[in-house]
Parts: structure tokens; sequence; C-alpha cells
């Protein structure tokens, strides 16, 4: 059963980190043409769309993308509260699928920082996954150069916001329990 549930997480979670990779992109306003928004344009588009008709965006967030998340986030709780908890629960499924949502969306940018500092060391000329990746976190990265400037050529910025990140995840999971 482990293993079930194993495989059922993941798939929820993959998917999940995709749809906020959609409105992470979208938020920032990164390059709609780079192959890896194409890729996740195309892969969200068909839960996407439909949502779109009934709730279009506002003031440039994808609400839509937004109302996803949270939907594969319950429906991912729901799941296994149904498989392996015996029994639904509306309301917790509801709060434990925003929950669901709050740490992936923790999870991705994470993700996406350490994979930019590991490109920022080897990659060679123009990459086009580097260049969404800067897009994506040189909004957040930028203020942290402000007060502490690169220091002999070393960006200390990534590992500030990381600490900062898990510092934050973790008041708000204290806060959440």
């Amino acid at each position: 059963m482990n293993a079930m549930h194993f495989l059922i997480g993941i798939v929820f979670d993959l998917f999940l980190m995709v749809v906020l990779l959609r409105f992470w992109l979208q938020l920032v306003r990164a390059d709609f043409y780079n192959p890896l928004s194409q890729t996740v344009v195309k892969v969200t588009s068909f839960a996407v769309n439909p949502l779109r008709k009934i709730i279009p965006g506002a003031g440039g967030l994808d609400l839509a993308s937004l109302l996803l998340a949270f939907i594969v986030g319950f429906a991912k709780v729901s799941l296994l509260m149904v498989l392996f908890y015996g029994g639904w629960h509306p309301l917790s499924a509801l709060i434990q699928g925003a929950i669901t949502v709050l740490k992936e969306a923790f999870s991705l940018v994470f993700w996406i920082l350490i994979i930019r500092a590991i490109l920022s060391w080897v990659a060679q000329g123009y990459n086009p996954i580097a260049a969404v990746f800067d897009q994506l976190t040189e909004p957040m990265l930028k203020p942290i150069r402000k007060i502490i400037p690169p220091l002999g050529g070393l960006d200390l910025s990534i590992l500030v916001l990381l600490i900062g990140m898990q510092f934050l995840q973790l008041l708000v999971m204290d806060l959440l329990s």
C-alpha cells in the first residue's frame, strides 16, 4: 500500500508543480516562446483552458491556473483519504489541499533556485531553461542583491533566499499546525 500511496502522491505533486509553474511563468511575464514555457502550457492546457471560460484572469493573474492548482491539491488529498484513511471529510480535504498547494509552491521555488544555481556554474552561453529560470527568480533575488551585493564574483542572494524561504515555510507550517 505504501507504494500505491507514493505513486498517487507523486503523480498529483508533479502535475501540481507544472500547474504552479504555469501560474508563476505568467505572473512574472516570462518568455512565452521559450521551449520550457511552451511545454508547460501544452501540458496544462487541457485543464486550464476550460476553467478560463468560467474564471478569467484579473490584474495579470492567471486565476484559472491558480484554481486548478487548488483543485489538484483537493483531489489528491480526497483520493488519499478515500483510499487509505477510510473516509472523506470535505472541510479537512479542502484545508489539507490548500496546505498541499502551499508546500508544493515552496518546493517548486526551492528546486528552481537550486537548478538555477547549478546551471550558473555549468551552462556556457545561452541556455533557454536557464533564461526562464532567471526570469522566474530575478524578481526575488534583486532586492536581496541590493542589500548583499556579490562578493568577489560570488552571489550569495540565492543562499539568502533559500534560508529565508526555509524559515518562512517552517513558520507557516508551525502556524497551520
